[in-house]
C-alpha cells in the first residue's frame, strides 16, 4: 500500500517501453471475450507472486488444497521482489508464468496482448466486484485478490476510556471525541504520519462519504471544491482543525511510520486516517507488544448522507492468465480456485472479491456499525479532466505536499489560516480548472 502511488509513477515510463518493445503477444482470437480454458485441469503451471513472505508458508497450503481438487496438477510459485520491474521485463520476453499479477506498468489498452479475457463485464459482474480497472471494451482480463476499504484505525480501548463506544456521525462529534481522548487519558488522539507524508494522501479516498455515484465525474467540473459544504473542505477542514486544536502529535515533522503502528496498537496514540488494509498490521503490532489485538478497531469517516455512513472500497492487486500459457485451462482453474475458495482474501483480512462471500471480522464490525460500502465510479464525461488540473494548479490533490503545507498553517509553522489556505486552493484550482474544461 506503501507504494502504491510509487508504482503507478513508475509504471506511466515503463508503458511506453512495453508499446516500443513488445514481444508477449501470442495471438489468437481477439474478438473473443473468453480465452479459450478448454481441456483437462492437470499438470504443472507457474505462478508469479509479488508477496515473497507467502511463498514458502501461506501460499503452499493454498496449492495443496488445489491439487487435492485437481489430482494430477501441482503449482509453483515464484516469488519476485521487484515485482513490477521485473515481470514488466518478462512481460517483453513472452516468458512470464501461467498465471500472474498485472504489473502496475501495463497500460489497460494492453492487457489483450498478455493477458486471457475471462469473460464481458456483464457476465462478471454479478459475481465479482472490482472489476472496472481490469476491463476494457467490456472485456475482463483480471481479477482482483481482494479489496479495502477506508477509514480510521482506532484504538477502541482508549476511545472507550474517553467515553465514546460509537463512531461519531459529524466532523463536530469526532473533535469533540478526541478532545475527550486528550482530556481523559494519555494517549495522542490523532496521529498524522506528517514525515512519511503518504498516510496524508488517505485524506483524499473519501468522496464516497457524500452518497453520490457522480462524484468522479462532477469533482472536476466544481471550479471550488474548498468552499464549505464541498468535499475537500469537509476533509482537509477535518485535518486543519485537528491539528489547529493541538489534538495530534506534538512535532510533526518526527513521525515515523514503523514506529507509529506499535504507538497506535498499545494505546500511546488514539486514531490514524488509513485503509483496512492497516488492521492487521496493527493487530500484529499488538501481538508483538504483548498488548491486544482486538483493541484494534476501524471506524467510517465522520459524515452521514441520508442518515448512513458511507465508505469508499476498491480493489488490490489483479490476477490475470497469461496469454502464452500452455496450460490455460489448469492456469484458469487456480486463479478461479484462489479468487473463491482459497480463503485468501479473508486470511489477509481484505474484502472477498466474490460477492456472495462474507466480509472478514473486522469490516463486519466496521458494517455492523452501519457503514454502507461503496465502489465510486471512475469519471467518464470527465475522464482525465482532474489529473489535468491537478498538474495546472500545482496542488497535489493525491499526494501529501499541500497537505503537509495545511498541517504547517494549522500549527502556526507557517503563514496563514483556514480561510486564507483554502481561498489560496480554491483560486488555484478555479484558474486551472477554467482553462482545461473550456
Amino acid at each position: 500500500m506503501i507504494n502504491r502511488r510509487q508504482f503507478l509513477g513508475f509504471g506511466a515510463a515503463a508503458t511506453l517501453a512495453l508499446a516500443a518493445g513488445c514481444t508477449g503477444g501470442a495471438g489468437g482470437d481477439d474478438t473473443a471475450a473468453s480465452g479459450d480454458f478448454s481441456g483437462e485441469v492437470k499438470g504443472t503451471i507457474t505462478v508469479l507472486t509479488n508477496r515473497t513472505d507467502l511463498v514458502s508458508t501461506t501460499l503452499p497450503g493454498y496449492a495443496k488444497k488445489f491439487e487435492a481438487k485437481y489430482p494430477g496438477t501441482k503449482v509453483v510459485f515464484q516469488g519476485v521482489t521487484n515485482y513490477d520491474d521485473d515481470v514488466t521485463t518478462q512481460l517483453s520476453s513472452g516468458d512470464y508464468g501461467d498465471v500472474l499479477l498485472v504489473p502496475n506498468a501495463v497500460a489497460i489498452d494492453q492487457y489483450s496482448q498478455f493477458f486471457e479475457p475471462l469473460g464481458t463485464q456483464d457476465e462478471l459482474k454479478a459475481k465479482y466486484r472490482f472489476l472496472s480497472p481490469a476491463t476494457y471494451q467490456g472485456k475482463v482480463f483480471a481479477l482482483s485478490l481482494g479489496g479495502v476499504a477506508k477509514g480510521f484505525v482506532i484504538n477502541k480501548r482508549i476511545w472507550a476510556q474517553a467515553g465514546i463506544t460509537a463512531p461519531p456521525k459529524t466532523p463536530e462529534e469526532f473533535l469533540a471525541g478526541l478532545k475527550a481522548v486528550a482530556d481523559k487519558t494519555d494517549a495522542v488522539p490523532y496521529y498524522t504520519n506528517y514525515k512519511d507524508g503518504w498516510p496524508l494522501a488517505e485524506w483524499n479516498t473519501h468522496r464516497a462519504v457524500l452518497g453520490d455515484p457522480a462524484i468522479n465525474d462532477k469533482f472536476p467540473a466544481d471550479p471550488n471544491p474548498w468552499q464549505p459544504g464541498k468535499i475537500e473542505y469537509l476533509a482537509d477542514g477535518l485535518l486543519y482543525d485537528i491539528v489547529h486544536a493541538k489534538l495530534s502529535e506534538k512535532d510533526p515533522l518526527t513521525t515515523n511510520w514503523e514506529s507509529s503502528k506499535p504507538m497506535l496498537a498499545t494505546g500511546r496514540t488514539a486514531t490514524m486516517l488509513l485503509g483496512s488494509w492497516a488492521v492487521p498490521q496493527m493487530q500484529d503490532a499488538a501481538r508483538a507488544a504483548g498488548a491486544n489485538p482486538d483493541d484494534i478497531a476501524f471506524w467510517p469517516f465522520p459524515y452521514q448522507t441520508g442518515g448512513k455512513f458511507h465508505a469508499n472500497i476498491d480493489g488490490d492487486k489483479l490476477g490475470a492468465v497469461s496469454r502464452n500459457s500452455k496450460n490455460k485451462a489448469t492456469a484458469k482453474a487456480w486463479l478461479d480456485f484462489f479468487v473463491n475458495e482459497s480463503g485468501f482474501a479473508t486470511d489477509q483480512q481484505a474484502i472477498p472479491p466474490a460477492i456472495d462471500q462474507p466480509l472478514p471480522k473486522s469490516l463486519q464490525d466496521f458494517t455492523a456499525t452501519g457503514v454502507e460500502l461503496v465502489e465510486t465510479p471512475a469519471a467518464t464525461t470527465n475522464s482525465g479532466k482532474e489529473d489535468e488540473i491537478i498538474k495546472e494548479s500545482e496542488i497535489d490533490l493525491k499526494g501529501n505536499i499541500y497537505r503537509q503545507k495545511l498541517v504547517d498553517v494549522a500549527r502556526g509553522a507557517a503563514k496563514g489560516d483556514k480561510d486564507s489556505f483554502f481561498a489560496d486552493l480554491n483560486k488555484r484550482w478555479s484558474e486551472a480548472q477554467s482553462r482545461v474544461m473550456k
